[in-house]
């Protein structure tokens, strides 16, 4: 946050609304609904404080809180997600649907967004005992997860430099790159594996179709197939 020129602190409305976007995004982050003091904690502040700023998204609609008073994101947001690359969400919702109900995995779509990579359409399939939840809006490291290595695989040296800072790709990019998809284990999700593969779209930012299981299949190859067919549905429907 940049300190106001007069007093050398952060002003407060842009605090508050810092700590607004920041609830929502641990509201994002969370496996499952959380309470107010995990809020608070999580966002460094009094009870009180987390209490005024929850209210206000209350009004909103951004976040809801169900009986026991836990709070999760409201249905707004997904009106407001749906803003975002909305072009790209419409060509990729169909495949992404048909992918994660053919190979009963969660499937999604993930965007560059600076050094990190943020998850735009997810699909969890009902078809299924158990799936692995994964909201939109749901963010993390562009160095972490088979998303985020297809994605730099699929970037160009000048890309690279002018989107993370230099030329250099990682190992796991550079393997992703000679597979023509990435692998992860365990490195967004404890025991949880991805699959992914690079998603590139004109004029939309650097993406990637991925899946996730507790496990990675027996099946590979046909996994694989399956992720690069979707991938190419997507950019064959995108308008």
């Amino acid at each position: 946050m940049t300190p106001s020129p007069e007093t050398g602190t952060t002003p407060a409305g842009s605090q508050t609304l810092s700590r607004g976007l920041r609830a929502l995004e641990l509201l994002a982050e969370a496996e499952a609904p959380i309470s107010i003091a995990e809020l608070a904690e999580g966002l460094g502040v009094h009870r009180s404080n987390a209490y005024r700023i929850l209210r206000t998204l209350e009004e909103h609609r951004f976040v809801a809180r169900d009986q026991a008073g836990l709070i999760r994101l409201g249905p707004k947001l997904t009106v407001l997600a749906r803003g975002v690359a909305p072009a790209l969400h419409t060509a990729a919702m169909p495949a992404v649907t048909r992918l994660a109900y053919a190979l009963g995995m969660t499937a999604f779509v993930t965007v560059l967004d600076a050094v990190e990579v943020v998850t735009l359409v997810t699909v969890e399939p009902a078809n299924v005992p158990a799936s692995i939840s994964r909201n939109p809006g749901v963010r993390h490291p562009v160095d972490r997860g088979a998303p985020a290595h297809a994605i730099e695989s699929s970037l160009t040296p000048t890309e690279r430099a002018a989107m993370l800072g230099d030329t250099e790709f990682s190992a796991a990019a550079l393997e992703a790159r000679a597979l023509g998809y990435a692998l992860s284990r365990s490195e967004v999700i404890d025991g949880v594996a991805a699959i992914a593969v690079p998603l590139r779209i004109p004029g939309e930012p650097p993406a990637a179709l991925a899946v996730v299981h507790f496990m990675l299949p027996e099946n590979l190859e046909e996994v694989v197939a399956e992720l690069t067919d979707a991938a190419e549905e997507i950019a064959r429907s995108y308008r």
